[in-house]
């Protein structure tokens, strides 16, 4: 069988078709910077194109496999078969070294997108963690002066009693002052009107004589028996 009838010549053109756009998209995709769309795009694209090649190259194996049990009956022989399989493992080692190329890039891209997210990340929380120290040393700042005013106000009110007291305790004084006072002008009274009659009963005990002092003995016991009787027996 002639090479242009043969099926697996036919695939392999095909597979070596599609081996050779890859490449060139290979290269495109190795010249784009990875942060660009067009990049993604390309990635998802030769990662799809290196499946389906290797899937190919996997069926036209299978032929392969199935040819080398029998190689006369397919009219081949060791050496082609041979060939067959060393072209076979030559694409798929093109295939798989474009998808290794591929992959690495896009783990890389990843990683330096993530690590970009992670530092636009940690600049979002510096500057959350700044704010919210801001806040919160505003806020025990606050805390601060309204512990102060209440302080100040529980200050001023004890002012207040204590003005209150003391205010009581004057007029308190001075309500006893008076009192006494009033009580030291009555007995100052009392004692000059004690002194008048005492004045005025030693002249009249005098001018009496022993036998008039006897009579008024006499009169004010009777007067206080009387002032006895009337209190407690009447």
């Amino acid at each position: 069988m002639s090479s242009a009838q043969d099926p697996f010549y036919i695939v392999r053109e095909e597979i070596q078709g599609s081996i050779g756009k890859l490449q060139t998209t290979f290269q495109r995709w190795e010249q784009i910077a990875s942060n660009t769309g067009e990049y993604v795009h390309l990635t998802k694209e030769l990662l799809t194109s290196c499946e389906s090649i290797e899937w190919q190259v996997d069926e036209l194996e299978k032929t392969i496999s199935v040819a080398s049990r029998d190689p006369a009956y397919y009219g081949l022989d060791e050496v082609e078969l041979s060939r067959r399989r060393n072209w076979t493992g030559s694409a798929r080692s093109q295939v798989g070294a474009v998808r290794r190329a591929v992959e690495k890039g896009k783990n890389n891209s990843a990683m330096a997108r993530h690590q970009d997210l992670m530092g636009t990340s940690r600049n979002h929380y510096s500057s959350q963690d700044n704010d919210d120290y801001i806040a919160s040393e505003s806020d025990r700042q606050l805390l601060l002066m309204r512990q102060q005013d209440d302080e100040l106000d529980e200050l001023s009110a004890s002012v207040q009693r204590i003005g209150g007291v003391g205010l009581t305790i004057h007029e308190e004084l001075s309500g006893q002052e008076r009192i006494l006072n009033d009580l030291s002008l009555e007995m100052e009274t009392t004692s000059n009107r004690l002194d008048f009659v005492q004045k005025k009963v030693a002249v009249v005990m005098k001018k009496a004589g022993i036998k008039g002092q006897i009579m008024l003995i006499l009169f004010l016991v009777i007067l206080l028996i009387i002032l006895f009787v009337l209190v407690f027996l009447t």
